[in-house]
């Protein structure tokens, strides 16, 4: 079996939990890639939309962003933008909101417009897109983030997407909230009655003091933890040919 490392291992993880048929809409970064895996091993069915306006696409090759020509060409269907969040997400047509984070707090707030004061930050991040809405309508929320201090803060810089506010109790309908986020340590969860992240799951080679050492809060641990199953060949050699941009059907 070819060796791997946590970052695979992270997008691994999170292509799992897509089921086949599911509605995902994908974000950019780790979300798209793990959403085009989940498409090359046990989801084939599984639908990929694209805030751009791509429906049921079906890329050859790891796309390189939202607006990538292979989206186009292989969608079922291209619509506007204003129908694509009116109709597929507003209406509450996506199962899966796949999001990606610059920051994210104990609970699951996500930051992704600046770093620092937002009138005068230290470093304007590329903005929220379209993941504000996702994040608010989707039936399931799944972020996938590297986990360290600097990302998993205390408290995010700005508010781009809520996942339970500021207490964790301001959530309200539609959508759930974030039900998992996937690191390359482990798995963390919502508490169901809390709402805070919670550690789960871990990556086989992780241990809880480095997963609570990569926290920038007191990082709350389940009672049980639960071994993450380690990649198999099948999905590493997915995995891989995906970062090559190698074509589907290589």
């Amino acid at each position: 079996m070819p060796e791997w490392d946590s970052a695979d291992m992270m997008n691994i993880a999170a292509a799992r939990e897509l089921y086949d048929g599911d509605v995902c809409l994908v974000g950019v970064g780790p979300p798209n890639l793990a959403a085009n895996l989940a498409r090359r091993t046990h989801a084939p069915n599984c639908r990929l939309v694209y805030e751009s306006g791509a429906i049921d696409a079906k890329p050859k090759r790891l796309p390189l962003s939202i607006g990538d020509d292979d989206l186009a060409a292989t969608a079922t269907a291209v619509v506007s933008v204003p129908e694509m969040f009116n109709f597929w997400v507003g209406a509450g047509r996506i199962d899966v909101g796949f999001l990606g984070a610059a920051q994210i707090d104990r609970y699951g707030n996500i930051n992704t417009t600046v770093i620092g004061d937002h009138a005068n930050p230290k470093v304007r991040l590329p903005g929220a897109g379209g993941a504000p809405e996702i994040a608010a309508a989707a039936k399931r929320v799944i972020v996938i983030v590297k986990q360290s201090p600097r990302t998993f803060v205390e408290r995010v810089d700005f508010v781009s997407s809520v996942g339970y506010g500021p207490t964790g109790r301001e959530r309200s309908a539609p959508g759930a909230g974030p039900t998992l986020v996937i690191t390359d340590h482990g798995v963390l969860e919502p508490d169901p009655e809390t709402h805070e992240l919670t550690l789960t799951r871990l990556h086989q080679g992780i241990t809880v003091e480095q997963a609570v050492k990569a926290t920038g809060w007191t990082l709350k641990v389940a009672d049980s933890i639960k071994d993450v199953p380690p990649p198999t060949a099948l999905e590493l050699t997915a995995l891989h040919r995906l970062r090559n941009r190698e074509a589907a059907d290589a």
